[in-house]
């Protein structure tokens, strides 16, 4: 069975997913922990209460309130002796490409037809594009031999936009999930779109992209999804989104369906904490990590990073690494040595990007903040679906190194159900391929040695 020749689109979307303090907001919020009664602390402090987590999170709460200076309510919340701590829970907005940003994948003329194989595969639940399949990523890593010996039984929240659950490549593999963005459950990629009159594809031969070159940073403070390039591929057609609505629109599925070429038989956890535009908190994300938690997810995949550290967020992995749990980041997309949370922390596999000669991609962040690499560039992977019509996209980015990274620590999952984070690491330093001085750890990583490894240490 073929498939109509797949089509590459020239355009390409920047995403840079930026936390910052928003001018304008209604109310501001804070995500505290205590060890109070929350509505007597909210009403101490003349906040309401948005927000209480519950089972692994319980104590954590989002209060909102207006017109009052946030530095002081912060400085009056810290000293309450009912909160433990108490951080602003800032919105996150979308700028477009920084200026100057040092990744950029070879250019294509219009129409010039991409080399994704036509021909379809079926890959342990459904069929998939061969050039998914096979592409020179999964050879690179050596997915294939891996699965010799371990396909991937275990279950990988992934904290992003959501998985398009009508994917017919990912549809049998993704699990419960939940949607913070709405507080429902799911964890649908479709649940901002479905809302909605409007078409969510332009299917004019002009895609319509937002091409914005200067970033909103508010004061240095930045959660960044990390997915720089995206061009979408389709098996018929070149459908391409209208970015300017929804400029993250697709990222959960694309993360999902990389950690699915290397573990097909892991369950995907949608853990839905950025919305269709692009938007999170601090506390989504943090609730996110608990809700995994508290559903039996043994890795968590989490392509987005921010250059603030935040102690709830470290006391939230920290959670996650006494239940054994593996965590994953991205490392970020600033071509630069500098330290990027959740990567950085000690307990994290952060992850750094490499191109198909095994050199550091110009975009990834280096040093402390890499614990070893994955390919990150021209990657092929799922895109939401319309109706019956699968798509795919080729995508450039840390985002995407992680979840290969997330997909072989499901396989070491597979051969040692007691497998933590850090003897997944152990086992990534020791099988990783040496690249040389390029600050990204223990090197790139192989997937077939790391298996190997994990099998060899169980015997």
């Amino acid at each position: 069975m073929t498939m109509s020749p797949n089509l590459y689109s020239p355009a390409r979307t920047a995403l840079l997913l930026v936390l910052g303090s928003l001018a304008g907001f209604a109310e501001d919020r804070y995500l505290i922990r205590a060890s109070g009664d929350v509505n007597a602390i909210a009403a101490r402090h003349g906040l309401k209460v948005v927000t209480s987590l519950t089972g692994s999170g319980a104590g954590h709460h989002v209060l909102a309130g207006s017109r009052q200076n946030r530095e002081s309510v912060l400085r009056n919340l810290a000293s309450d002796p009912g909160i433990v701590m108490a951080e602003a829970d800032d919105p996150v907005l979308l700028p477009g490409q920084r200026p100057g940003a040092p990744v950029h994948p070879p250019a294509a003329p219009a129409g010039a037809a991409l080399p994704l194989n036509g021909t379809i595969t079926w890959y342990y639940t459904s069929f998939a594009a061969a050039g998914y399949v096979a592409q020179p990523a999964a050879n690179l890593i050596r997915i294939s031999q891996a699965h010799g010996i371990a396909s991937g039984s275990a279950r990988v929240a992934v904290i992003d936009t959501g998985i398009d659950r009508t994917n017919l490549v990912l549809a049998l593999s993704i699990g419960e999930g939940w949607d913070f963005v709405h507080n429902q459950p799911l964890g649908q990629e479709l649940a901002d779109l479905n809302q909605e009159t409007t078409p969510i594809l332009d299917q004019e031969t002009t895609p319509i992209l937002d091409q914005e070159t200067t970033p909103i940073l508010d004061g240095g403070a930045a959660i960044i999804l990390a997915q720089e390039t995206t061009p979408i591929l389709d098996q018929e057609t070149t459908p391409i989104l209208d970015n300017k609505k929804h400029p993250a629109y697709g990222h959960g599925t694309m993360v999902a369906g990389l950690i699915h070429l290397v573990a097909p038989r892991a369950t995907l956890l949608p853990v839905r904490a950025f919305a269709a535009d692009g938007t999170s908190t601090l506390g989504q994300i943090v609730a996110g990590i608990y809700w995994a938690i508290d559903h039996g997810a043994d890795v968590i995949n989490m392509s987005f990073s921010t250059k603030v550290n935040s102690s709830l967020l470290q006391n939230a992995i920290g959670a996650a690494n006494a239940k054994g749990v593996i965590c994953i980041a991205a490392a970020g997309n600033d071509g630069q040595a500098i330290s990027a949370w959740p990567a950085s922390y000690q307990s994290v596999i952060g992850v750094g990007s490499t191109n198909a000669s095994d050199s550091r991609s110009l975009f990834s962040n280096y040093g402390s903040v890499a614990s070893l690499a994955a390919p990150g560039e021209a990657l092929i992977t799922t895109y939401p679906s319309t109706g019956l019509r699968q798509h795919y996209a080729e995508v450039w980015g840390t985002s995407f190194s992680a979840p290969l990274v997330a997909g072989t620590a499901a396989l070491l999952v597979d051969i040692s159900n007691s497998m933590n984070g850090s003897q997944a690491m152990s086992i990534f330093s020791r099988s990783s391929v040496p690249i040389g001085n390029q600050g990204l750890g223990a090197g790139e990583l192989d997937a077939y040695q790391a298996v190997s490894a994990a099998k060899n240490g169980k015997n």
